[in-house]
């Protein structure tokens, strides 16, 4: 019986569902059960259920099985990669393989003559099946092995050489190429914003940012034998000169992926920086995804007083509005939310940025190009001649870009930036060092907001918690009584409670008297005290913990961001 037909007669979708799934299949080509989850008329465990009634299969949990590496060598990395099948049980001459898709029955002669064992199947999640291969076949399992036989190497044999090749054609063969795309597609899968490529005396280690945190990817020995071709692929794919190994090169990838359960097409924008390292050349992809939807301010976690206070200032004609914290801490996200909140038919904005993460409907963005000399500075001068109402400066790093931007913003400009400092307060001081005028400060400065990105608790696995009083902080006031969450870890997470990130803001706006504070010089302390006396300042930590109460994040977790 057809997946569909299955699923009507168990009442789990009606005909008008099923129809509009296979009139949308007829020009996608994709499954029709996956259809029918990504637009959530069915669970993923409904159909496994169903399917496993049809088949008379039973329905297994893969994240808690723990297979014998015996049994996951019955079957070779090529086959289980190619039939999206493993081995989970073996006893007394039957070979239990878990699939997610029992319509393929012909792989199941393939499996008797390989194995010379009987094949019983049993049903798992698609996503789950994936996750599980991957972690005990690694990133491509399937492509090592058959470059390892080619070279005459094997699983055994990972510190074997590859024959000497020209690195330019080895890094164009499918098989390398297969292989980068994988270690890309699996970034992607895992939400990474970073990828680590590292070469060692005898391994080639490859690490995710997942979260704000590196984590090891589970990749094949064998990799080690590959890292030249892979780093010559990916130079390849940047542009970069693949010859040149003694100066560091910096490039960007555009990757087109599809992710495996169907779906609309994503684009990522991957920037690439390759440095000589003791052990070859070392190289990390940030990961920008162009079709990523743009956050609203609404969305980012701002506290309603402090949005409600930045949504005024935003709303200002002229002034610059600055948004600090050190990388990685959202600063870009919060500005083009910002900026798509004052966008209009009435309002002209223009930006220049280094790199532009996110493409901004009715925003002129511009991209950074050294090259041809076009920097944050004299990029500035330029927009400044096309009549703006508002531009945004990606970042104010030297005195030359600072003294433009409050040029612009004293001519009746609004002007949003970033700057790298530990505190709102802190801006102030470093414009001052910078070589900025502290009247100039003073005058064109209308506010600062401090943000960092703490990890939120993980939904799947959070459960509350009496904290010990002992173990709290003393900045936080211990409420007898009250519960806190965290999560001790799941496969949702890969085991470590969390999963997504909220911000943790701090809004500091200039007052009259702090920008007398200002022209006297006085110290980030003494501003960030008066302010705070003065109903001027929301504090990081007051956030922090504010989120921590509601259950979105964890102690630890503040603390950790707020020692950088």
């Amino acid at each position: 019986m057809a997946i569909g037909a299955l699923l009507l007669k168990a009442g789990l979708i009606d005909q008008a569902q099923l129809d509009a799934a296979v009139v949308e299949q007829q020009t996608s080509g994709e499954r029709l059960d996956r259809i029918l989850v990504r637009s959530g008329v069915v669970s993923r465990s409904q159909v496994l259920a169903a399917i496993g009634d049809q088949f008379h299969m039973p329905v297994v949990d893969l994240p808690t099985l723990s297979v014998e590496p015996s049994v996951l060598a019955a079957l070779p990395a090529k086959l289980v990669f190619r039939q999206r099948c493993v081995p989970i049980k073996r006893e007394h001459g039957t070979l239990t393989v878990a699939t997610s898709d029992p319509y393929e029955l012909a792989v199941l002669d393939e499996l008797r003559l390989l194995t010379g064992c009987s094949i019983e199947l049993a049903l798992a999640d698609e996503d789950e099946l994936g996750t599980f291969i991957r972690a005990n076949y690694g990133v491509g399992g399937d492509t090592l092995d058959a470059m390892s036989a080619e070279t005459g190497g094997g699983r055994d044999n990972p510190t074997i050489e590859a024959k000497p090749a020209d690195e330019a054609e080895q890094a164009q063969e499918a098989s390398v190429i297969r292989l980068v795309n994988d270690l890309l597609a699996e970034a992607v899968a895992e939400r990474a914003t970073d990828v680590h490529i590292e070469p060692y005396e005898r391994e080639l280690i490859v690490r995710y940012r997942i979260d704000g945190v590196l984590q090891r990817a589970n990749v094949p020995a064998t990799i080690n034998r590959f890292a030249a071709a892979i780093i010559s692929r990916l130079k390849i794919m940047a542009n970069l000169n693949i010859a040149e190994k003694r100066r560091p090169q910096d490039g960007r990838i555009m990757f087109k992926h599809r992710p495996p359960a169907g779906g609309p097409l994503q684009e990522f924008d991957l920037r690439v920086s390759v440095i000589p390292m003791l052990f070859g050349e070392g190289v990390v992809l940030r990961v920008l995804s162009k079709t990523a939807v743009l956050m609203s301010l609404d969305d980012l976690g701002m506290p309603d007083g402090i949005r409600q206070r930045w949504m005024r200032m935003i709303a200002r004609p002229h002034g610059i509005l600055l948004v600090t914290g050190p990388t990685g801490s959202g600063k870009s996200t919060t500005l083009y939310a910002s900026l798509n909140k004052v966008v209009s038919d009435a309002i002209k904005v223009i930006t220049i940025e280094d790199p532009v993460e996110y493409h901004v409907p009715g925003v002129n963005q511009i991209q950074v190009n050294h090259k041809v000399g076009l920097d944050f500075a004299n990029g500035l001068r330029s927009i400044l001649r096309h009549d703006p109402d508002a531009v945004m400066i990606g970042e104010i790093r030297d005195k030359e870009t600072a003294e433009v931007a409050v040029q612009a913003s004293l001519t009746g400009h609004l002007v949003f930036s970033t700057l790298h400092t530990n505190d709102s307060s802190g801006a102030l001081t470093r414009l001052l060092d910078m070589g900025i005028e502290p009247f100039l400060v003073s005058s064109s400065l209308e506010g600062v907001l401090a943000q960092r990105l703490v990890r939120r608790v993980c939904e799947s696995c959070a459960a509350p918690y009496s904290p010990d009083p002992a173990d709290l902080p003393d900045s936080f006031e211990h409420v007898p009584g009250e519960q806190l969450r965290k999560g001790p870890g799941c496969r949702a997470c890969r085991g470590t409670g969390y999963r997504g990130r909220v911000g943790v803001y701090e809004l500091l706006q200039i007052s009259d008297a702090l920008r007398h504070m200002t022209t006297e010089r006085a110290s980030s302390p003494a501003i960030a005290s008066r302010a705070k006396a003065d109903g001027d300042l929301a504090m990081l930590l007051e956030d922090g913990y504010a989120k921590v109460r509601s259950g979105r994040t964890t102690i630890e977790e503040v603390l950790s961001a707020l020692s950088t």
